[in-house]
């Protein structure tokens, strides 16, 4: 599903028009970025939470080049969903029934 079709379905469950609820999306994301950019987690009860997780510093190779690197600590964005966001893709009949077609 692409941002498009998320704002699509969200202003037809809500009746907001399609502009409001695109400027209330990238509102949110960029709200999302921000804080996070600053060290802020953003926790959604309910939903997950946007935190940032630490990356340790580690030697890698350079395979071409047969060359180690080292690469400095550091953090990425992450997504741990919420015990009732997982509990629900748990339970969902559609997910199940993909996983049988595999």
């Amino acid at each position: 599903m692409t941002k498009a079709e998320v704002i699509t379905k969200i202003s037809d469950k809500t009746g907001i028009q399609k502009d409001d609820v695109t400027q209330a999306i990238e509102a949110f994301f960029k709200v999302v970025k921000d804080s996070m950019s600053e060290g802020d987690n953003i926790y959604v009860r309910g939903f997950g939470s946007f935190i940032n997780k630490k990356r340790a510093k580690k030697i890698a190779r350079n395979i071409s080049k047969n060359t180690a690197i080292v690469i400095d600590e550091h953090y990425i964005p992450a997504f741990k969903p919420s015990k009732v966001f997982v509990e629900k893709i748990k339970n969902s009949k559609k997910i199940k029934e993909l996983a049988l077609q595999d």
